[in-house]
């Protein structure tokens, strides 16, 4: 009898964390599409001569890609988990005449490897390791299929010691 309220609860904490996963998804999805500020972000056929060309380079900051001409440009986050972008990586966007936006990485700063705890601060999720947190994407989060407590090897820039955002590598 003692055994139906401890499966019960484990249930419960199982189905409250895949609950939190559903709303920080969400909430991260949103972001994508409207932007922090709350405006929309879609890309505008004027942008292409906005920005003088068909092609964009610029820095990853760990969700978006900051452009030379002040613009912040929406990195999907399946791309830049998979990818394992870091902080600092040099990428180019292509600006396909539909209005589509084509990334690629074409210059990955140095990087190492660090472990760390997952953990769960007001519905983003971070990485405890060497006595600080590191954000990481919610995509790195359902991709490796990690929970709160896994141990997760991150990708952090070298030189960037003030590094908010890391890559999952592999969860442990």
């Amino acid at each position: 009898m003692s055994e139906l309220p401890e499966k019960q609860v484990k249930r419960l904490h199982a189905l409250i964390q895949e609950a939190e996963t559903n709303l920080a998804a969400a909430k991260e999805l949103l972001i994508s599409i409207i932007g922090e500020d709350g405006t929309v972000i879609t890309p505008k056929q004027g942008a292409v001569e906005e920005i003088g060309g068909k092609i964009v380079e610029g820095i990853f900051d760990g969700q978006k890609m900051a452009g030379p001409d002040g613009k912040e440009y929406p990195v999907p986050a399946n791309y830049a988990s998979k990818s394992k972008l870091v902080e600092g990586d040099i990428l180019k966007l292509t600006i396909a005449d539909d209005g589509s936006f084509i990334y690629k990485q074409i210059g990955p700063i140095e990087r190492i490897q660090i472990i760390g705890t997952l953990v769960l601060h007001d519905g983003a999720y971070y990485v405890e390791a060497n006595g600080r947190e590191y954000r990481i994407l919610l995509a790195s989060v359902t991709y490796f299929r990690i929970s709160i407590g896994d141990q997760v090897t991150i990708i952090v820039p070298a030189e960037n010691q003030e590094a908010t955002w890391a890559a999952v590598e592999a969860a442990l």
